[in-house]
């Protein structure tokens, strides 16, 4: 069973029962790893999912109940002092965290007849900027902080396919991969490995009847992959069982036949 006894992990975008980001949280901390998880309920209100209200402290509870610290915020990590201001209060409550997971993300709709410059600014503010200055933010300190070739974990949730109304997402996703290798390179001198995991279509509460039947058939093994799916490939990246493993994008999709 993977150990993360002492350890102190960050999870971004963890503000539903049913959502990846709530999967991560869980297996980290029944792993022994501390949490401190973000979430954003004024982009889960004007989401199609909706916000799942007085969710992020039922999960801080139920995090504890595994014998770890956990603590949370509500972050809209587009804004510019995001970064700064997260790693604060989770050096403030927990102390230095040698795992990120950046889960956090903003998606909506974008066509070729659709797409504008505001709807890519928006994607890119969280998809890109946030989550690559918490990456590089969390690495300076790490580095500071925590003795050379200590075991850093950076894992990027990212996505990729042919959705033709998914633009903005998708393309903004796409720049999370292709940053993945340089900084794994960068950072492998102080002990981080920098690596990419992009789950497939997963039920996490935005797939209704009419798309179940159209994804159903895509997934050889006859289910559609469950937040646990991914959450436990994540858990193996950010123990020291995976040091060897970095600057890559792995697939934990069920081998998911739509891409």
């Amino acid at each position: 069973m993977t150990n993360l006894t002492g350890k102190i992990a960050i999870v971004t975008g963890a503000s539903r029962s049913k959502g990846i980001g709530a999967a991560i949280c869980r297996s980290l901390a029944i792993a022994g790893a501390d949490i401190f998880f973000t979430h954003f309920s004024s982009f889960d209100e004007m989401s199609g999912n909706g916000a799942d209200t007085g969710f992020p402290h039922q999960l801080s509870k139920e995090l504890q109940k595994n014998g770890v610290r956990a603590a949370h915020m509500e972050l809209d990590l587009g804004e510019g002092t995001a970064p700064a201001r997260l790693m604060d209060q989770v050096e403030e409550i927990l102390g230095t965290p040698s795992i990120l997971v950046n889960n956090a993300t903003y998606e909506a709709p974008a066509s070729y007849s659709t797409l504008d410059k505001d709807i890519l600014d928006k994607h890119y503010q969280v998809n890109n900027s946030g989550t690559l200055l918490l990456t590089t933010e969390f690495a300076k300190r790490f580095e500071k902080a925590v003795p050379k070739m200590a075991h850093g974990r950076i894992i990027n949730m990212v996505s990729k396919g042919p959705d033709p109304n998914n633009l903005a997402y998708i393309a903004t996703k796409g720049m999370l991969i292709s940053i993945t290798e340089p900084l794994s390179v960068g950072l492998a001198p102080i002990g981080i490995t920098v690596n990419s995991v992009d789950p497939g279509p997963t039920d996490s509460g935005w797939i209704s009847d009419e798309i179940r039947e159209h994804l159903l058939p895509l997934f050889p093994s006859g289910r559609i992959g469950q937040p646990e799916d991914a959450a436990k490939l994540i858990s193996f990246l950010a123990s020291e069982e995976s040091a060897w493993i970095t600057g890559q994008l792995i697939k934990s999709e069920g081998g998911f036949l739509g891409k």
